[in-house]
């Protein structure tokens, strides 16, 4: 294989699930691994797989994967998360693409991300399969999109390969509304600084309709509770960006000490506390 992939991997307290991703990409030319500083046994397992391990204070999903890109010495790269794993048929498809020459045609590769949720593979709805570019020519690709959704943009052809990414999201459902609450606020947090407004209407529709897409249109259903409980917190996630953003307009509004004198506690008094006064529209 004349052409070599540097696999890079961002980790962050990952020793639960690290191991397993770097189990399933030892055919690699390299493996660099950037750590944000992780206080498990990240760290440890990592040096176990490769002595390229740095550790630098987290960048955000598309720094950290820009600082990481420089530091590989392959011609190729192969994002993966800590939580990721690349399915044997996955492996088998690149090395096919490389022995045989097909990479001298493209400048990209994407592929279909399959999750394992609640002790199922999620097949079916907005999950599934939730087409990810991560193996591309250095020197064509770039990190770009918004936090947190990171997105590799690669000037040239891009090939579609079959076989999935494993994808270990969340330990539970806890664990997904955590990460649910984590991610809308840094979603809300660049879309009220671009301007963005907020309107009644698509918090009133938006969740209603992921909802109908997920489960309905994409056939969510087909994967039984499970498939049911990501549909409706889909549903949820999207409710709570715009209700987020509704906060923010509304503490942009009234200012900052607003929200400080909301949560005091009343002073004692025999007397009624006033009427609210109307809420603005917003």
């Amino acid at each position: 294989m004349p052409d070599r992939i540097s696999v890079c991997i961002t980790a962050g307290n990952e020793e639960r699930n690290i191991r397993r991703c770097l189990e399933s990409v030892t055919w690699a030319s390299e493996i660099i691994v950037v750590d944000s500083f992780s206080k498990d046994r990240t760290v440890e397992i990592c040096r176990e797989y490769t002595n390229l391990v740095y550790q630098h204070r987290w960048l955000g999903y598309i720094g950290q994967k820009n600082l990481i890109k420089d530091l590989a010495s392959g011609s190729w790269i192969l994002f993966i998360d800590a939580d990721e794993e690349i399915s044997p048929g996955l492996r088998d498809e690149i090395l096919n693409e490389f022995r045989s020459n097909g990479s001298e045609q493209h400048d990209g590769y994407e592929f279909p991300r399959m999750v394992r949720y609640l002790q199922r593979w999620i097949r079916h709805g907005d999950w599934y399969p939730d087409i990810k570019l991560r193996l591309f020519r250095k020197s064509k690709g770039r990190c770009g999109g918004r936090e947190p959704h990171d997105r590799i943009q690669v000037d040239g052809a891009v090939k579609r390969l079959k076989n999935p990414i494993y994808h270990y999201t969340y330990t539970d459902i806890e664990d997904q509304i955590a990460s649910m609450n984590k991610f809308s606020s840094i979603t809300v947090d660049g879309q009220f600084e671009d301007g963005r407004p907020f309107r009644m209407a698509d918090m009133m529709t938006r969740p209603f309709l992921r909802f109908l897409r997920g489960y309905f249109l994409k056939r969510g259903f087909m994967d039984g509770m499970p498939g049911f409980i990501v549909a409706m917190s889909s549903a949820y996630g999207v409710f709570a960006k715009y209700a987020k953003l509704w906060e923010r307009h509304l503490n942009a509004r009234l200012g900052p000490d607003s929200a400080v004198a909301a949560s005091a506690p009343p002073a004692a008094s025999s007397a009624p506390p006033p009427s609210a006064p109307p809420e603005e529209a917003p």
